[in-house]
């Protein structure tokens, strides 16, 4: 999925609901790396390119900058293709380092750490004490370096990869009650002049890798049908055959998400927020959360389809998240209102006067 679609917000509440130490962002030149660190905080520290000539190392506390790589024709490929400038980094870089150290402030930010700095194995140690020391929201290029890895592989590192923003999530969208509260298919209900269930068909565009509905309805696989959404049409009775046929079709997926049809206020930013989570800690489960109230939709890891495939009759993903408590992460939504779905024709005025 494009990193052009990823929301900061999103992005951040991932991060926090984390309660990881630092953010690395990483991926490929011309990935928005830089972009989306701007977007978030100023850089304390950051890189400065005279194309085909130097790249510079800008102290924004000092305003100084200093050569940190000369630009060398005669190397072969498109990587690497700087000589360094050792005494730039032992000079302003551990300065500048020194400083993020030294100051008040919870959070130093870095753009970027790259080839160059790995030669430098004074600025490194430096660059490890401030790990240490500080939080790091942090530009880590892309590149099989060990310092580099090391720092993407931190235990205490939320790692968004803008090669691949979401991940490898898939979503099952539960559209298989029969509304009996309701007094009829809740679904294919007029919700702000469309159909209810076309408001989460809306809401997780472009965002997970594979996406189905399941349902019994034929009016709900005909407008799935319409917005091009993959979907099954199945007459089973209970909650654990709709789990059951999703998680049947979520192929090489990392995780899933499986969300009810019948929230209609649940937010693109949400979702997309669920989805970093787990495509950074894939062995998790995630929930949503707003105060003490949670809610769906619920994402599981790949290791546990098989019990999703073989729930009990009658069950669903909450006798899974019973069994298996320590897996369980939250993830905090804007307002109550994301996580309400509709039960009754009253539900669905009240739910459509809500100014969100």
């Amino acid at each position: 999925m494009p990193a052009s679609l990823l929301n900061k917000n999103s992005l951040m509440n991932s991060f926090l609901c984390s309660e990881k130490r630092h953010l690395i962002i990483t991926g490929n030149r011309g990935s928005g790396k830089t972009t989306l660190l701007n977007s978030i905080a100023s850089a304390d520290i950051r890189t400065r390119a005279e194309k085909g000539k130097y790249v510079y190392l800008c102290d924004s506390r000092s305003g100084m900058a200093e050569k940190i790589g000369i630009f060398s024709a005669g190397t072969e490929g498109t990587e690497n293709r700087m000589k360094i400038c050792r005494e730039g980094f032992l000079g302003l870089g551990i300065s500048a380092v020194k400083s993020c150290i030294e100051s008040e402030n919870i959070f130093a930010v870095i753009d970027e750490i790259g080839y160059l700095e790995t030669q430098c194995e004074e600025y490194c140690q430096a660059l490890e004490q401030l790990f240490e020391t500080k939080r790091i929201i942090a530009v880590v290029r892309k590149q099989e370096i060990p310092f580099l890895q090391k720092i993407v592989e931190r235990d205490d590192a939320f790692v968004i990869d803008l090669d691949n923003p979401f991940g490898n999530v898939g979503l099952v969208i539960m559209a298989s009650g029969e509304g009996k509260r309701f007094g009829g298919n809740k679904l294919a209900a007029d919700f702000r002049g469309r159909p209810l269930i076309t408001h989460i068909l809306k809401s997780s565009e472009q965002i997970f890798k594979k996406r189905i509905v399941v349902t019994r309805h034929e009016s709900i696989a005909q407008i799935c049908q319409e917005n091009n959404v993959e979907v099954i049409l199945h007459d089973l009775p209970y909650r654990n055959d709709t789990i059951r046929l999703g998680v049947q079709c979520m192929g090489d997926t990392n995780s899933c998400a499986f969300c009810p049809g019948d929230q209609p206020l649940l937010s693109a930013e949400t979702l997309q927020s669920l989805v970093i989570a787990s495509a950074s800690q894939s062995e998790n489960c995630f929930r949503l959360k707003y105060g003490e109230t949670v809610g769906a939709p619920n994402i599981f890891p790949r290791k546990l389809y098989g019990e999703l495939l073989n729930l009990p009759e009658k069950k669903g993903g909450n006798y899974i998240i019973k069994k298996h408590p320590e897996m369980l992460k939250f993830i905090s939504t804007r307002d109550e209102y994301e996580l309400m779905d509709i039960d009754t024709r009253e539900d669905i005025v009240r739910l459509q006067e809500y100014d969100c």
